[in-house]
């Protein structure tokens, strides 16, 4: 059974409900997650929240983050998964910012860094990952491989 059909059928089976707010993704984890048969009954909703407009208005992270860390920030980050938490009314909440590339990355922030938030319940957990420079499509895809990988982990550790 593939990781996406094992984290809908533990959803379904602790009776919770999945949110997912993408930024460099652009939807790619919910598309992951849709493609499941049955999703419908434990997926509310998928935001992709690419600009940081988006991000302000629509899941009320406020510019004095994104001003002051920038939007691919571990501060970004836990905003977007907490705030889609209250938005959603969902149990297990997934948020993803970073760089895509091939432009737009710095020394600070490289292409390829990005920031997955996952939230279970009450329990958050940003990780930092830093993919390696081999083009936006390897950086979105490894994104997408990592946020199951920790949203599966994180849903059998929570009761």
């Amino acid at each position: 059974m593939s990781l996406n059909k094992k984290i809908i059928s533990l959803i379904k089976r602790k009776k919770m409900k999945l949110a997912i707010a993408e930024s460099c993704t652009g939807g790619m984890l919910s598309s992951a997650i849709t493609s499941v048969s049955g999703s419908s009954k434990v997926f509310t909703m998928g935001l992709v929240t690419y600009s940081n407009q988006a991000k302000t208005s629509i899941l009320k992270v406020p510019q004095k983050i994104i001003k002051k860390y920038g939007a691919v920030s571990v501060q970004c980050c836990l905003a977007m998964v907490n705030n889609l938490s209250k938005i959603s009314k969902s149990k297990v909440c997934v948020s993803i910012t970073g760089i895509a590339g091939p432009k737009g990355g710095s020394k600070q922030k490289p292409v390829g860094l990005v920031y997955i938030g996952i939230r279970v319940r009450k329990k958050v957990v940003i990780n930092k990952c830093n993919f390696k420079n081999k083009g936006r499509a390897y950086i979105q895809t490894q994104t997408v491989k990592k946020s199951l990988n920790l949203l599966f982990r994180l849903i059998k550790q929570g009761n």
